[in-house]
């Protein structure tokens, strides 16, 4: 998805996928050791990179929107924490290599051609030993109809996904259903991929 389509999504002046952070990277986060430099991969409006600020690790947050960024930067001084913005397309720019303790991504929307690239962007992010956790939607999610993509195209496969991440010790996987009340966006059940690997 463009640039333009997700300026356009986050220009509501709520959040649109509210301003509490994801269930699962609340659940995974105490794996992150303390005051760890963190990544956040298509991070949107912020929501997790300032709780991860909250919780005392330097955070940076990654996304291609601008007016998502300028959300992430409210949101972070509404809760008095800093978390540096770089507005940057993950499907396309390298982040720089070996430079996290741990990296996270929620619901990445991008197209197949670009899901182990963007996988890969993550992994290459992170210090040898260091962690990397996200939650994607499967490709069964298009029946639920309950948020996310309504393409197959920008879904996910989890037998693609464990080949992404076969060289790295696994630490959770799961592929089932979940419930997410995140905003307008993203309400009742769902069915999604969860990964935590230790590179």
């Amino acid at each position: 998805m463009s640039k333009e389509h997700w300026d356009n999504s986050f220009a509501d002046t709520d959040f649109v996928y509210g301003e509490k952070e994801n269930a699962f990277i609340h659940d995974m986060s105490g794996i992150i050791p303390d005051h760890s430099k963190v990544g956040c991969f298509a991070e949107g409006e912020g929501r997790n990179a300032v709780y991860l600020a909250k919780l005392g690790h330097d955070v940076t947050a990654y996304d291609q929107s601008t007016i998502g960024l300028e959300k992430t930067k409210v949101l972070a001084s509404q809760n008095n924490v800093d978390v540096e913005t770089v507005e940057v397309d993950i499907t396309k720019d390298k982040i720089p290599e070996n430079q996290f303790d741990a990296a996270i991504m929620v619901f990445g929307h991008v197209p197949k051609k670009d899901q182990s690239l963007v996988v890969k962007n993550m992994i290459d992010s992170v210090k040898p030993g260091g962690y990397v956790m996200f939650e994607v939607y499967s490709e069964n999610q298009l029946e639920y109809k309950t948020g996310g993509p309504q393409s197959f195209d920008m879904l996910y496969n989890p037998a693609e996904i464990l080949d992404w991440i076969k060289y790295h010790k696994c630490i959770h996987f799961y592929y089932g259903e979940v419930n997410r009340i995140e905003g307008k966006r993203h309400i009742g059940n769902g069915h999604v991929i969860q990964v935590v690997i230790e590179k």
